[in-house]
C-alpha cells in the first residue's frame, strides 16, 4: 500500500487539473482548488477495521490525505478529539441523541490545529521556506506553531483586537506577527499585497488547498466513532466555512469507499446575527453571499464578512437539504453558561452559538426528538478569557463561609 492515494488537484468550478508535487494556489479561473484520490484502488486495499490499532491522530487516515511521504508529516498528536454525549443538555432540549466533538481538546485548543498539521505538512513536502496568511487568531497561532515544528517562517496578520492569547502564541512562536487596525478582510488585502510582493506561499482559507484536508478529518473521526453511520444532523460554526466544506467532502468520499452508506447529514451553517453572510445567501437562494458590512460578534472566529469559498458552504447545504442560522450573541452566552452548567464543558462562543441553533432548530422542529445530532465546538472556552464577565465576592483572611 502507499502512504497516500493523492492524485491531484481539481477546480469544482472549472474542471481544470493541477499536480500535488508542485505548488499551487487558486485555479487560473479564481476558485479555490480541492484535493483528489484514487478511491478505487483505495477501496481494494483497504477496510475499517484496518484503522483499529492505528495511533489515534488524524494520521490514522493518512491513505486519504495529501501528504505522499511520511517524513514530511508535522504532528503534535492532533486529532480524534472526543464524542461526548451531552444527556443533560439533550434533556433541557428534548433531544435524546445529542453529541459535542469537542475540538477544544487539540492542540493549540482549537480545530485548527488540523488544518495546520496538514497544510503545514504539505508545505514541507512542497519546499515552502516562508508562508503569510491572514486570520482571526486561533488558526495564525496554529500555523505559526506547527510551521516552526517544520522550520517554516511564518508570517501572520491579524486584528488588532484578536484575542490576546492567540497573539501571544503566535509572537512565541518566532511569527512575523503584524496586527491590523480593521477587520479579518483588512488583514487579507495586507497579506495579499505581500504575497505578490515577497514571492511568499499564501496559507490564507481555501488559497492553498490543504487546509481543508485537515479539517475533513472532523468527519471521518464523527462517522467512526458513530461505527461509521451517520448522524441525522451536524451543526457547524461558520466564518470562512472550511470546516463544514471539509465534513462534506469527507462523507462523500467514505460513500465512495463504501464505509458509509444512506443519506449525508443535513449541514448546517451557523453564524452570529451581527455576521451573516452565508444565513443572507442561504435564505435568498443563492450561490454565493455578499460582503457583510459592519460585522460584529463575540464570536470572534466567525466574523468573516465575505468567504472565498462561500458557494462550496451553501453547495453542502444545499446537497444535503441542510439550512444556515444566525443566533445573536446574547444567545450564545446563555447556551455557554448551559453547557458549563449542565455538563461541565468550557466551550468557545463559536461552540456556544451552535447549541443556540440547536435549541432554536428544536423549538421549530427542524431537529426532530429521535435524531443523533452532533454539535461542533471547535475551541477552548479558556482561550477567550474576556468573554466572560462574572462578579464574585471577595473574602477578607478572617471570614467564614455562609452557606446560601
Amino acid at each position: 500500500m502507499k502512504y497516500s492515494y493523492v492524485t491531484h488537484l481539481i477546480c469544482p468550478k472549472c474542471k481544470s487539473e493541477y499536480s500535488t508535487k508542485e505548488k499551487h494556489q487558486l485555479c487560473s479561473c479564481g476558485s479555490p482548488l480541492l484535493v483528489e484520490y484514487d478511491w478505487a484502488a483505495l477501496k481494494k486495499v483497504m477496510q475499517p477495521e484496518d484503522l483499529a490499532a492505528r495511533e489515534s491522530t488524524l494520521w490514522r487516515y493518512h491513505e486519504m490525505l495529501p501528504v505522499e511521504q511520511p517524513e514530511n508529516v508535522v504532528s503534535q498528536g492532533e486529532g480524534m478529539a472526543p464524542l461526548l454525549a451531552m444527556p443533560s443538555l439533550g434533556r433541557d432540549m428534548n433531544i435524546k441523541q445529542l453529541y459535542m466533538k469537542d475540538e477544544g481538546l487539540i492542540p493549540t485548543g482549537t480545530f485548527k490545529a488540523r488544518g495546520a498539521a496538514v497544510g503545514v505538512s504539505k508545505a514541507k513536502e512542497l519546499g515552502v521556506e516562508e508562508f503569510a496568511m491572514p486570520t482571526n487568531g486561533n488558526a495564525g497561532a496554529a500555523w505559526a506553531l506547527y510551521g516552526a515544528k517544520a522550520g517554516i517562517t511564518s508570517t501572520i496578520v491579524m486584528p488588532q483586537d484578536a484575542p490576546k492569547i492567540t497573539r501571544n502564541e503566535t509572537a512565541l512562536s518566532g511569527a512575523n506577527l503584524y496586527l491590523v487596525n480593521g477587520l479579518i478582510s483588512d488583514a487579507g488585502k495586507i497579506v495579499k499585497e505581500a504575497v505578490e510582493k515577497f514571492n511568499l506561499y499564501d496559507a490564507s482559507t481555501l488559497k492553498e488547498p490543504y487546509r481543508i484536508e485537515g479539517k475533513k478529518t472532523m468527519g471521518l473521526e464523527i462517522a467512526e466513532q458513530l461505527g461509521w453511520k451517520m448522524p441525522d444532523v451536524i451543526l457547524y460554526p461558520t466564518g470562512g466555512g472550511v470546516g463544514l466544506i471539509g465534513i462534506h467532502k469527507a462523507l462523500k468520499e467514505l460513500r465512495k469507499l463504501g464505509w458509509v452508506s444512506g443519506r449525508l447529514p443535513r449541514l448546517v451553517a451557523v453564524q452570529s446575527s451581527g455576521c451573516a453572510p452565508i444565513v443572507k445567501a442561504w435564505k435568498e437562494k443563492k450561490s454565493e453571499s455578499q460582503f457583510w458590512e459592519e460585522s460584529d460578534t463575540i464570536a470572534f472566529g466567525i466574523n468573516v464578512p465575505k468567504a472565498i469559498g462561500d458557494f462550496l458552504v451553501l453547495d453542502a447545504i444545499y446537497e444535503t437539504n441542510g439550512c444556515a442560522v444566525a443566533v445573536d450573541d446574547e444567545w450564545m452566552l446563555r447556551e455557554q453558561q448551559n453547557v458549563a452548567r449542565m455538563e461541565g464543558s468550557f466551550i468557545c462562543p463559536e461552540g456556544a452559538a451552535v447549541f443556540a441553533a440547536i435549541r432554536k432548530l428544536r423549538q421549530e422542529n427542524w431537529i426532530r426528538e429521535n435524531e443523533t445530532v452532533v454539535a461542533l465546538n471547535t475551541g477552548a472556552g479558556i482561550k477567550y478569557p474576556d468573554t466572560v464577565e462574572i462578579d464574585v465576592e471577595v473574602l477578607e483572611k478572617d471570614s467564614s463561609l455562609k452557606r446560601i
